[in-house]
């Protein structure tokens, strides 16, 4: 009987030793030839199948499809029309280990191109976050049949969109609890430490439409509206912080008001985003509301309105496991879906590219970094397993 460490080390022999995301000018070889054909394929594949807000179903039923070929028993989880879920193992269902990621992508859909002088393959997903889910796919296929057989695979649709997907799973009946899950997002091949929380929600003004000749006929919702986000705007420099995190934004994403410029407003709207460093969303709420109840009480005494409504509940920050070694760490400012997903669960949180790119028109990635993805998701996986007292059961012999 070997000693545990022993048996680490044998498992990640064959493919490599590299332990960080590869230098951008090293060409040495990091998969075998088969292996990132095969990798490099899968990518391909997802990526150029659009999968953009409720037009995931082609990608959901091709993938379900090769992972049958690759002898993985796949379930279907129809969240919406059209719209699947995947889940998928090996001998059994309830294993220790998820390792999941979404299949969705932002708009707009861009073409899949692979530039061998470069090394750089781009398209819209080719970052966010299929090739998290090519690596690690290929890194599940390449682990000992044993350690295989303890993980499963989780794919899902909606993160783009609020986390109607992972909230779908996470709400089964039937849904194996996990001991381990490890999540995939852009993160620059680090290990993410923990992001931020959010909050989102969208403010209504109402008046009274008039004449611009006679503005004092109506009541002008703009107007309201004009106050109510300076109101916000000075809210913003005293929103919670924290040295983990640093300061708790508040974005301004959209503005609409009024029909004419000759016309006084009768509805104006804001969608507001609030990345949260500190507190709750319950908090925040709180501080909003605060913040423009003078505005809403003048606005209703004038025969207009305001109202808030919020995108959803919310969540804090969310922190994740870090600690393994030879993998450099970081906090994001970007959501996941990761408090979606309900459970007492350490959670890990890595993937390859970076979310800088992940929703532009210039999303791409080094195929260097795609292969060095797939040797980490598989450290991770057997580091993961070891730290949370499975090392006897996997790695004995």
């Amino acid at each position: 009987m070997l000693p545990s460490a022993l048996w680490f080390c044998i498992a990640i022999l064959p493919i490599s030793f590299a332990t960080q995301q590869a230098p951008l000018h090293d060409s040495t070889p990091l998969l075998p030839k088969a292996t990132s054909n095969e990798l490099l394929y899968l990518h391909r594949k997802l990526v150029e199948t659009v999968s953009t807000p409720e037009k995931e179903k082609k990608v959901g039923l091709w993938l379900k499809s090769y992972l049958e070929d690759k002898k993985f028993t796949v379930e279907l989880q129809e969240v919406a029309p059209k719209r699947y879920n995947l889940l998928a193992y090996g001998k059994k269902r309830e294993t220790p280990i998820l390792v999941s990621s979404h299949i969705d992508t932002v708009p707009p859909f861009l073409p899949y191109y692979y530039n061998e002088t470069s090394d750089v393959i781009g398209g819209r997903g080719s970052v966010d976050a299929k090739a998290s889910v090519a690596a690690q796919i290929i890194a599940v296929q390449s682990l000992n049949q044993k350690l295989h057989d303890d993980i499963s695979l989780l794919f899902v649709v909606g993160e783009e969109t609020g986390g109607d997907g992972m909230r779908a799973f996470s709400a089964l009946e039937d849904r194996p609890q996990y001991e381990v899950v490890i999540f995939g997002e852009p993160t620059e091949g680090k290990l993410v430490c923990g992001h931020k929380g959010i909050l989102g929600f969208t403010i209504t003004t109402s008046g009274k439409a008039a004449h611009s000749g006679y503005p004092w006929l109506g009541v002008s919702a703009n107007d309201i509206m004009i106050e109510a986000l300076g109101k916000l705007v000075r809210l913003r420099e005293h929103l919670p912080w924290s040295e983990k995190y640093g300061n708790t934004t508040m974005n301004f994403g959209y503005i609409s008001g009024g029909a004419a410029a000759n016309v006084v407003a009768e509805k104006a709207t804001a969608k507001i985003v609030t990345r949260i460093a500190a507190g709750t969303p319950k908090v925040l709420k709180g501080l909003i509301i605060d913040a423009l109840k003078d505005v809403k009480a003048a606005a209703e005494d004038m025969g207009g309105g305001l109202d808030i409504e919020y995108m959803s509940e919310g969540f804090p920050p969310v922190d994740f496991d870090c600690g393994v070694n030879g993998f450099q760490e970081m906090t994001v400012n970007y959501g996941t879906d990761a408090p979606n997903l309900e459970g007492d669960h350490r959670r890990y949180l890595y993937g390859p590219g970076s979310i800088f790119v992940a929703h532009g028109d210039h999303e791409a990635l080094k195929r260097r970094h795609l292969e060095q993805a797939v040797l980490d998701y598989r450290r991770l996986i057997i580091a993961t397993s070891m730290m949370h007292g499975q090392e006897k059961e996997r790695f004995e012999m």
